[in-house]
């Protein structure tokens, strides 16, 4: 399933809810999940396909986990459907980062969890031929909260790409722009976590 057009209907059904759900109404919870747990759970799919074998967490705890902390922004100003997907991918990938950051200590280092960029859509032929892979997703973390301070929009689009699993045009609905101008800025964003991760 592709994430609603921002205009769909159930885009609206979404925003409503979340609008609802900020404004105090208890309800709107119940009724919200379902229009995004298939979403999010499709998202999840992707991410932990990205990650090996040995990896104990599965999409359905990850999208657990995003609920539990979702539910936990009790006080959050939700906007739109944008807005929610593109924080419950920030969610993702802390969950996937403090779940590897424990992997690793777990193992003393040698059990870092490795992603691979080279089953990402749009990747790159230079990706593609030397078959280069981002080792590990701590290393990836701290690579994309440098490029948050340098530039925080290409690092949320890093996020809602590499973490949450979107594709260019999902993420030009996240993002509400083009998918020329996101795959403009994918291309600059993953060339400069490349050279941060050499």
């Amino acid at each position: 399933m592709t994430p609603s057009p921002v205009g769909a209907p159930e885009s609206q059904d979404v925003t409503a809810l979340l609008l609802r759900w900020s404004a105090g109404d208890a309800a709107a919870l119940p009724r919200l999940l379902p229009l995004v747990y298939a979403e999010l759970r499709r998202i999840a799919g992707r991410q932990m396909r990205r990650v090996v074998p040995d990896q104990t967490l599965d999409p359905t705890e990850l999208v657990h986990e995003v609920y539990l902390r979702l539910v936990d922004q009790a006080r959050a100003n939700w906007i739109n459907r944008a807005q929610f997907f593109a924080v419950a991918a920030s969610l993702m990938r802390r969950i996937i980062v403090d779940h590897a950051r424990a992997r690793a200590a777990e193992k003393r280092g040698g059990g870092t969890v490795r992603v691979s960029m080279e089953k990402l859509e749009d990747i790159g032929p230079r990706a593609r031929r030397t078959s280069e892979t981002f080792s590990d997703v701590i290393a990836i973390n701290a690579a994309l909260d440098a490029l948050a301070e340098f530039d925080p929009e290409q690092a949320r689009l890093v996020e809602l790409r590499f973490f949450a699993g979107l594709t260019v045009t999902e993420a030009a609905a996240v993002l509400q722009r083009s998918p020329r101008t996101v795959k403009r800025e994918w291309r600059l964003a993953r060339a400069w976590l490349l050279r941060a991760l050499r």
